[in-house]
């Protein structure tokens, strides 16, 4: 281990001849998400779940963009053509809220802060708050990816999910049951990380940072993001800019502003059902 850090420390102090210039860069990468649908033994024709977990998997299959400099960075997904019967109708609607939505996430890691621009059904929030912060455990295992040495990291993330379980089995025991809140359950992740010294930056996709070097590869146990190309101090200048735009908001109070929004439209939904008139 003592040997791991002083490799960690030399390839920092040789890096710094990268922060004498205006050191920036671009990296790109290539996310998936592994779709466990349960439906709560609700009979489903074969084809119907065939259909919904394929458009769940290709909307979990993701390219972004993160741009980068030495404290800031912001995290793009880029722009595809849409999937023909995706994000169209109701459904298409539900799969993307399910899936999340691609918002641009600003870091700035030297103030350990980040700022997101969301679209809530057409209001828009600036959510502006606190950089999660992991404790990153650093291991001396190594592996190439592309020509780069990555190091691995790792940590353990607890989150707060809905039991979709016990939603799916509330589906049709009627209304009193559907229209109870969603029971929050806390989940554990435990997340690995491929750093590179090489590029010293403390940065990462979405919400990761805070290791030694640019994260090159990220695992969850559900989502992948691999790192597919990097470009360092490209001829034209890269341009960061924090979010301004909406509401601005902390994280807390968007969460509960977004789920007083969601309940309100499953009560909308529900009320448009065949034969239930609005109250």
């Amino acid at each position: 281990m003592k040997k791991f850090l002083f490799t960690i420390a030399c390839i920092l102090i040789f890096g710094n001849g990268l922060f004498a210039q205006d050191f920036q860069g671009k990296a790109y990468y290539e996310s998936k998400t592994t779709i466990n649908m349960d439906f709560g033994g609700r009979k489903i024709p074969e084809d119907r779940k065939k259909m919904i977990l394929e458009r769940m998997k290709q909307m979990s299959e993701r390219t972004y963009i993160l741009s980068f400099n030495r404290t800031e960075s912001i995290y793009k997904e880029e722009e595809k053509l849409e999937q023909p019967g995706m994000g169209q109708g109701r459904g298409g609607m539900r799969f993307g809220m399910m899936m999340g939505g691609g918002e641009d996430y600003y870091k700035n890691v030297k103030s350990a802060t980040y700022a997101v621009s969301k679209d809530l059904f057409g209001k828009i929030f600036l959510v502006n708050d606190i950089l999660p912060k992991l404790e990153w455990q650093m291991q001396a295992e190594t592996k190439k990816i592309g020509k780069y040495t990555a190091y691995k990291a790792s940590a353990v993330k607890k989150v707060q999910e809905p039991n979709m379980r016990a939603i799916f089995q509330r589906r049709g025991r009627g209304e009193e049951a559907e229209n109870k809140e969603p029971e929050m359950i806390e989940k554990e992740y435990r997340i690995v990380a491929w750093y590179c010294p090489e590029i010293p930056v403390n940065q990462g996709p979405g919400e990761y940072w805070g290791l030694p070097g640019l994260i090159l590869e990220l695992n969850d146990g559900r989502t992948s993001i691999l790192c597919s190309k990097i470009t360092i101090n490209p001829k034209e200048k890269i341009e960061i800019k924090k979010p301004r735009k909406g509401k601005e908001v902390n994280q807390a109070e968007y969460d509960e502003i977004s789920r007083k929004k969601m309940k309100e439209m499953r009560e909308n939904f529900r009320s448009m059902r065949p034969g239930r008139g609005r109250r």
